[in-house]
């Protein structure tokens, strides 16, 4: 049994459904200690004495939330669905995400719970909740993933610029060894800081990190005026519509993923009224949006049918400006992996040791730690096409946590007829969110079975014959796809 608040409740005797409306309540009182709460274990204080934000302060943070590391496969996006398409898509997505999210703490102010978990704990029971667990461990751990291809790709090429190796020399010193740059960031920055028991340690680098991701912005502008024009055509460059669509929007919908830890970013809003939710909601993802639209457009129009799954994969290995954005981003990157490890670590402890209330012990807090740190290595190092693992974890977890369980447990909640007025948009959402999943898990594994292939870490073909001085292509000739080594292509 589980002592929660001076309740005891006992799980075998849960039923297997949706809880009554009379166990609301109970819920609320479950979600106000129990081990499984993803938001509440992260930053607030048992006594609930917490520092709310503003308006502008709230929105901030959800910005941060939501423009990560997802930013930079945008462009891969647009070529996956098309660049006239792709655009729409995003405002499209962007705008299924805003409304999912205001429909997700709909369900958590219905099921009385301010938890994911909680919340799906009540709309669907035991089921539904061990499915959620699932998805809001493979979320992060996925994310972990991606970071590490990315601090494999990025660093690498940094230091062989530092070095002053040339780009037909790369296999020649173990520091150019993406292998090894990811096992060595591991060993020295991502594990250390993942070992902090504490979240809020690593809170203060969050502007820092919206501040670089600007500046990466403003290189790849510079670099859109000084260098794209070297780029030769590509063939079906600017088509409306490409068949890759599902998966292109697995991709885009990892970048928008921020349903994860919404009820943290509720929770920390002064007078949290549906009205002042609703405005931080619609700017946070606006402006993200727009984000997100002007790094695709630059980033497909610079590269168009090269493009990679890692648009800074696309500059050459000796072009300075943009080895100080890829160490940037290696930076951001090096600490945002934590707090996905942190979300992991909890979410598999709690799996572990549903009954423990009290803090890990040493011992299991470090081989947890480890543990999940070699996964992600071991993963990393046996793929470095960066574009399958955001379609990987925007298709088959994403989408599901994003466009299929808010608009299943609100409805549920609502207690209103399926079909009723108020649960069109819901009954859409989902249909969308299943469509996506199930399409972009065909074409995956048509793409797979036909052996396309991406590779990283190999400079680029134009990047071979030309300087990153801004001079015609006039003498270029065109070699064979193989040797681009783009993928989808």
């Amino acid at each position: 049994m589980l002592k929660m608040s001076k309740i005891e409740v006992t799980v075998a005797d849960d039923p297997p459904g949706k809880a009554q409306p009379n166990d609301y309540q109970t819920m609320s009182d479950f979600s106000e200690t129990s081990s499984m709460g993803d938001t509440r274990q992260l930053v607030e204080e048992k006594d609930d004495g917490r520092l709310r934000s503003n308006i502008p302060m709230t929105s901030f943070n959800f910005i941060n939330s939501i423009i990560g590391s997802g930013v930079i496969g945008i462009p891969f996006a647009l070529k996956q669905a098309g660049f006239v398409f792709g655009i729409f898509l995003l405002m499209l997505v962007a705008l299924i995400t805003d409304y999912s999210v205001i429909i997700l703490i709909e369900a958590g102010k219905l099921s009385n719970t301010n938890s994911y978990q909680d919340m799906i704990l009540v709309a669907c029971g035991r089921p539904g909740f061990y499915i959620l667990t699932t998805l809001q461990f493979l979320y992060p751990l996925i994310a972990m993933i991606s970071y590490q291809v990315i601090i494999g790709d990025t660093i690498t090429k940094v230091i062989i610029s530092l070095g002053g190796e040339g780009p037909h020399t790369l296999g020649d010193t173990i520091l150019a060894n993406r292998q090894f740059i990811i096992f060595l960031a591991t060993l020295l920055v991502t594990l250390p800081l993942s070992l902090y028991r504490d979240i809020a340690k690593l809170s203060k680098w969050a502007f820092l990190s919206l501040v670089l991701v600007l500046f990466i912005l403003i290189c790849i502008c510079i670099r859109l005026g000084t260098f794209a024009h070297n780029i030769p055509p590509t063939e079906d460059a600017w088509r409306v519509v490409s068949p890759n669509v599902a998966q292109a929007i697995g991709i885009m919908a990892f970048a928008y993923m921020c349903h994860h830890n919404t009820f943290l970013i509720h929770g920390s809003l002064e007078n949290p009224t549906n009205q002042r939710w609703n405005f931080v909601t619609h700017v946070s993802i606006f402006f993200s949006m727009l984000t997100l639209i002007v790094v695709g457009i630059i980033g497909y129009v610079s590269f168009t049918g090269l493009t990679q799954g890692d648009l800074l994969e696309n500059y050459c290995h000796e072009d300075d400006l943009m080895n100080v954005a890829r160490f940037a981003f290696a930076c951001t990157i090096m600490l945002t992996y934590p707090v996905e490890c942190f979300v992991t670590r909890e979410v598999l402890s709690n799996a572990l040791f549903p009954t423990m209330t009290e803090e890990l012990p040493l011992s299991r807090h470090i081989g947890i730690t480890v543990g999940v740190s070699i996964i992600t290595v071991i993963v990393s190092m046996a793929t470095d096409c960066l574009g399958i693992v955001f379609t990987v974890n925007g298709v088959l977890v994403a989408c599901p946590l994003a466009f299929i369980i808010p608009p299943v447990c609100v409805m549920k909640l609502r207690q209103e007829p399926l079909l009723s007025k108020n649960n069109i948009v819901a009954i859409l959402v989902a249909i969308f969110g299943t469509l996506v999943v199930i399409i972009g898990v065909v074409m995956a594994i048509l793409n797979l079975s036909e052996g396309i292939q991406c590779s990283h870490g190999v400079e680029m073909a134009y990047c071979q014959h030309q300087s990153i001085t801004p001079t015609p292509f006039s003498n270029f000739t065109t070699p064979s796809t193989n040797f681009w080594l783009t993928p989808s292509t």
